[in-house]
């Protein structure tokens, strides 16, 4: 009797199939499982230390789950994880990482995963169904991948201080939209987020900026109640990276060089040209007051805080930022100067290619792989970039497309359509800042387009959507600016661009919505774009 209510349900109102990002293969079968929205998981030994936070992850989507139910009623469904022994699509022994395939049948389910990020993206796939249908779900197939290696987020703490329980949230939503990279942006103008006991000032000053009052009064990040400095102790960091490897995601934490360090400057003058006053930036721009690289003891400061990075960030990448840098002081600087001299460089901002040699290579001997913006390119004619230098490209593909030229690998960000930051659509009434990305656009992207060659492909490792904070002052407006746009982008990073079809992701991302609200997540609700 319960089939025959649920085929019937099933007639009348149709199961949602709708998956963000889209499976690269999907296989719909007659019939349906009934669930009642329990479940047993049991998997092979390969995942046995795994199984019981996939059952959480389960459990997520408000379900009765068990790790190996071996109750006498066996009323819940069983899902069964197996690793893969040959790949689905070339039936070889070369396991692509990441993949998977789940059969849902209308008795068990059924993954296959290479790896364990591949069965928490089986996982994240059927919470999604679940979240659709409820009681029940489709018999069908699905034979899954990753276009690209390298699919991120970047979120800018910084500009505004976010708790650790948003960024977990963050990590959650990245999970369950199959990202596995997240670019921790942890040092700029407006503030110096991670303590390096070496030079403690860092976090003493360098977290805590004025507000936009008059007068100036200390910015507390809206609580009043506490004086307190705003950085991410060892612990909370640790805590974090700990939350993301269960996901399956890697930190890259980021410290800004050799631009965007007023909050270093305020700390410790003595590395600015002029020697001060600086002060934490509550404003937003590109400051003149930069490093001054003439300073002998300025690669000190950043080994010990690369030292603390390595200390606590396990992931094998360093980003060291590069972005943004002007050489108005380094012009009028005698420090500056003599290094010029010594080095012979032609300009001024041929300094800033010696500075990113030193680091770049400090990064590597510390067995870490360093990443900069695509201006780490620049003015390098006497001082060639390291090869071991990953760069990501955000001034439009340029970046990218020179990087890849240079056999240096690459990650492509570019700002008009991976900028979260810009508004949702062209209105006064939206918030955002600089220009406007509709989630149409974004979904235009893809990493490598059809002017890449075959052998720039190699080099391009994927792609990441950035939300820069300026002016977004509550994680609330965070996810506002954030969403549909980064189910979009995460379905540009996940597919090859002749899968793609905006119409069917215009279709799917309804369905979508309704997760998205089960997830307590705050979207946006406007035009798409091309409507």
């Amino acid at each position: 009797m319960d089939k025959l209510i649920f085929m019937l349900y099933h007639i009348i109102m149709k199961t949602i199939i709708s998956i963000i990002p889209e499976p690269q293969e999907i296989t719909v079968k007659n019939g349906l499982l009934i669930t009642k929205n329990n479940f047993s998981i049991a998997s092979d030994d390969f995942f046995n230390d795994y199984t019981d936070f996939l059952c959480k992850e389960l459990q997520k989507c408000n379900v009765k789950c068990k790790v190996n139910d071996d109750s006498k009623s066996k009323t819940s469904t069983p899902v069964q994880i197996k690793v893969t022994k040959t790949d689905s699509f070339s039936q070889t022994t070369e396991i692509i990482p990441e993949s998977y395939t789940l059969d849902i049948n209308d008795n068990d389910i059924l993954i296959q995963a290479a790896d364990k990020a591949g069965a928490l993206f089986a996982i994240q796939t059927l919470k999604q169904l679940i979240l659709s249908n409820e009681g029940f779900l489709p018999c069908l197939s699905i034979k899954d991948f990753p276009q690209y290696k390298w699919r991120g987020f970047m979120l800018d703490t910084s500009r505004n201080y976010f708790s650790i329980d948003f960024i977990k949230k963050v990590l959650d939503l990245a999970s369950f939209h199959k990202m596995n990279r997240f670019h921790w942006h942890l040092t700029d103008d407006q503030g110096w987020r991670i303590h390096v006991p070496e030079y403690p000032l860092l976090t003493e000053i360098g977290s805590i900026r004025d507000a936009h009052t008059m007068p100036l009064m200390k910015d507390y990040y809206c609580d009043f109640k506490k004086n307190l400095p705003y950085y991410y102790t060892d612990e909370e960091i640790t805590e974090i990276v700990k939350y993301a490897e269960k996901l399956n995601i890697i930190i890259i934490p980021e410290l800004e060089l050799t631009g965007h360090v007023s909050a270093l400057l305020a700390s410790y003058p003595e590395f600015g040209c002029t020697g001060g006053p600086y002060k934490v930036e509550n404003r937003w721009g590109i400051f003149n007051d930069v490093l001054c690289i003439g300073n002998e003891n300025l690669p000190k400061i950043y080994q010990a805080c690369l030292r603390t990075v390595v200390r606590l960030f396990p992931g094998q990448w360093i980003h060291i930022g590069g972005d943004e840098c002007p050489s108005v002081r380094w012009k009028t600087c005698p420090k500056c100067q003599a290094l010029k001299t010594k080095l012979n460089l032609s300009t001024e901002r041929q300094l800033q290619s010696w500075l990113t040699k030193e680091i770049s290579e400090y990064v590597v001997s510390l067995g870490k792989t360093p990443i900069g913006w695509d201006e780490v390119l620049d003015n390098t004619e006497i001082i060639p970039l390291p090869k071991d230098t990953v760069v990501q490209s955000w001034r439009k593909k340029g970046g990218g497309k020179k990087a890849v030229s240079l056999k240096h690998f690459a990650i492509m960000s570019p700002v008009n359509k991976c900028y979260l930051n810009f508004k949702n659509y062209d209105s006064f009434e939206e918030p955002g800042r600089l220009s406007f990305t509709t989630t149409k656009t974004a979904y235009g992207f893809t990493p490598a387009g059809k002017d890449f060659s075959q052998e720039d492909k190699k080099y391009m490792l994927g792609a990441e959507c950035n939300l820069w904070t300026e002016d977004l002052n509550a994680s609330k407006v965070a996810e506002y600016m954030m969403f549909p746009r980064f189910c979009a982008l995460s379905e540009s990073m996940w597919l090859d661009a002749d899968k793609k079809d905006f119409s069917r992701f215009k279709k799917s991302l309804e369905a979508h919505k309704l997760r998205l609200d089960f997830m307590d997540v705050n979207y946006y609700k406007g035009k798409l774009g091309g409507d």
